[in-house]
């Protein structure tokens, strides 16, 4: 855990960056609230409003991204309003936290603006919850949102703009389908159960502190699509809970809220949130237990019973979590796999064809593009296959060929990036064996999806041949990936693994 931290790779300081921006984004804004003249509880949420807008946010384009963070408000307000009117009405608020939860996941078939907007109108439900907010607050806090998502976007899209040099990042579409086929309409039915058990249940722990469960079972539900990867997301959570609850036993609860150390710590705890989500959920959990630790101690409730509470209260949020994807319309993760591993194969059978387009003098042809696209084709087959290469699966054969499959998945990235430096070189030439060698990738990509077999390179390409060099290293790739896309049965089930 602590090598996926601190020594994975940070290409262009990009996840140091995002973090380095959103503290001085949160800092900001929650500095600008206090000059405004508002509360502590003000600022606290003004600061959430930042927080959030400069993690969810994650549109391709830097317009993208402005026009989803000008979108918060129309959907954070209303939503902020009815938790406080609600304040006072169980029944009432909790239905309607429940549609929330349900609207904000099935949002997620449009793409980041949906998943940003879903997100945001369900922390500003529970932040709601968190603060106890009343009628009374609300012109305070609608005004502590607008100024810090006024100051996180003069930070984000004025003062450092990082993104601006940077070509757009290639979203991969969520998986489509209609009705409960669709992946998102069945995890929305998904996360209300799980969340309705989880609200009944951390409301039998505590009266008060109920919403924490609701609030695990939703986080587990974020950024995964088979049950697997919910599982195993549920297992990182309690463990960055743990660990996160033993380290504010160590420094928050002595801190008692003390305001200079306290808000030290704050902007440390709001870096490693951004600079870990991108490689560790437990470490990024870790950091957002203390957080919550260390504005519990500033509003002066926090002692070693508290954190006991928030322990069973995500325990709570797990299992409901575990029940909804495991009982309730199961997306299975080697349906997922399969569906991310054949769009990575369609996209290195693309990339192939744009470089040999490129090589034969086509200007046009853009296979850098295909490139970026494929790595995050790649991060997303890792998702979706981490529940085989867990440490806690208990069947080794599954585990190893879940391996096997990403070792060759980036054999083929490693290829392909070789494949298009040679083809940006305008001195690469073109010639016939280039031209069949392109075609028999392309051939071995269409078998591979296709559920034929795939035929072994037989020859082997020239020294002083780069572009041969990396199109038969595709070809060997391609055809070592054969054997584990199939179930060992020979049924031609092109499955990574069955289920879990």
């Amino acid at each position: 855990m602590l090598k996926r931290v601190f020594a994975a790779p940070d290409p262009g300081r990009a996840r140091l960056r995002f973090a380095m921006r959103a503290v001085l984004g949160i800092g900001l804004a929650v500095v600008v609230c206090a000059m405004a003249g508002h509360s502590l509880v003000g600022a606290v949420t003004g600061g959430l409003a930042a927080l959030l807008a400069l993690f969810t946010v994650t549109d391709a384009t830097v317009r993208g991204q402005a026009l989803t963070t000008a979108l918060l408000p129309l959907v954070g307000l209303p939503v902020l309003a009815a938790a406080a009117e609600l304040h006072d009405h169980p029944v009432a608020r909790d239905l309607t936290f429940l549609a929330v939860i349900g609207a904000g996941v099935y949002a997620r078939r449009w793409g980041p603006r949906g998943h940003s907007l879903g997100v945001f109108a369900f922390m500003t439900f529970f932040v709601a919850q968190f603060l106890q907010a009343t009628p009374g607050q609300l012109p305070e806090l609608y005004a502590a949102v607008l100024l810090s998502l006024l100051t996180a976007s003069a930070v984000r899209f004025g003062l450092w703009c990082y993104e601006r040099r940077m070509p757009p990042a290639p979203v991969p579409a969520p998986p489509g389908g209609s009705g409960l086929a669709r992946v998102t309409t069945r995890q929305a039915i998904q996360a209300t159960a799980g969340a309705g058990f989880a609200l009944v249940v951390g409301q039998l722990v505590s009266g008060q502190r109920w919403y924490w469960a609701v609030g695990a079972t939703w986080w587990i539900f974020v950024n995964t699509t088979s049950r697997g990867e919910t599982l195993v997301r549920g297992f990182r959570r309690v463990l960055g809970t743990v660990i996160g609850i033993g380290l504010g036993l160590l420094v928050a609860v002595p801190l008692q809220g003390a305001g200079v150390p306290t808000a030290v710590l704050l902007a440390v705890c709001v870096f490693g949130i951004f600079y870990t989500a991108a490689v560790s959920y437990t470490w990024m959990m870790l950091c957002v237990t203390v957080l919550a630790e260390l504005l519990y101690g500033l509003l002066g409730v926090l002692d070693p019973a508290l954190l006991a509470l928030r322990l069973a209260e995500t325990g709570v949020g797990a299992v409901g979590a575990v029940l909804a994807v495991l009982f309730v319309l199961p997306v299975t993760t080697h349906t997922v796999t399969d569906a991310w591993i054949q769009r990575a194969l369609r996209c290195v059978h693309a990339a192939t064809a744009e470089a040999a387009a490129r090589l034969a003098g086509d200007a046009s042809a853009d296979p850098a593009s295909r490139v970026a696209e494929l790595e995050q084709l790649l991060a997303r087959v890792r998702l979706s296959v981490a529940p085989l290469v867990h440490p806690l699966n208990p069947v080794p054969a599954r585990k190893r060929r879940a391996r096997q499959v990403l070792a060759l998945l980036d054999d083929c990235a490693r290829e392909i990036r070789g494949l298009v430096a040679v083809a940006a070189d305008p001195e690469a030439s073109h010639d016939a064996r280039l031209a069949a060698a392109c075609w028999r990738v392309e051939a071995a990509v269409e078998a591979l999806t296709g559920g034929t077999d795939v035929t072994a390179p037989t020859t082997q390409p020239a020294v002083s041949d780069p572009a041969l060099a990396h199109l038969h290293g595709l070809e060997r790739a391609l055809a070592e990936l054969a054997q584990p896309l199939r179930r060992p049965s020979g049924s031609g089930s092109r499955l990574v693994a069955q289920q879990p």
